[in-house]
């Protein structure tokens, strides 16, 4: 079988790539203005929230190792981040009970309040960027990158 087995193929592949280079566009660009604001906003940065937001969503608390794997990254990435989220009094670690090597985390009560600030400027920030998109748009979009989730799925 060839690359491309025909012209018919060729348009959908070129029209995937652009699908891509698009979307790949796109995120950048959102993602430079979420920078931009925590940064100027907040003095902080996006993986300081997304750790946040992790730990928000788990009340409880997680362990380093599951909050590295959840947010796909490295154990020393987040312990970094970690780190200094402690020194700021957002984070609180303890000790896990019967595993002398497991840390659990978890938001303090200023971390969530500061969190749950930030999470509401976030939202009106994300809200403005898609303001041109209507109900509609996004009842078509949505199911259209929950098929390509589902399809990394698959796949990883």
């Amino acid at each position: 079988m060839t690359l491309l087995s025909s012209k018919s193929d060729m348009s959908v592949n070129k029209r995937r790539l652009r699908m891509w280079i698009r979307m790949l566009r796109t995120t950048r660009f959102v993602e430079a203005r979420l920078r931009e604001f925590l940064r100027d906003k907040y003095d902080t940065t996006l993986p300081r929230f997304d750790v946040m937001a992790a730990l928000y969503r788990s009340a409880d608390g997680l362990k380093m190792s599951e909050l590295s794997k959840l947010l796909l990254v490295s154990n020393g990435n987040v312990t970094g981040i970690i780190e200094r989220l402690v020194t700021d009094a957002l984070v609180l670690r303890v000790n896990v009970e019967g595993d002398r090597r497991a840390m659990l985390v978890c938001l303090t009560d200023q971390g969530r309040k500061v969190f749950e600030e930030m999470a509401r400027e976030h939202e009106a920030l994300i809200n403005d960027l898609f303001a041109d998109l209507d109900g509609e748009d996004l009842d078509e979009l949505v199911p259209v990158l929950s098929r390509l989730k589902a399809i990394e799925d698959k796949k990883s």
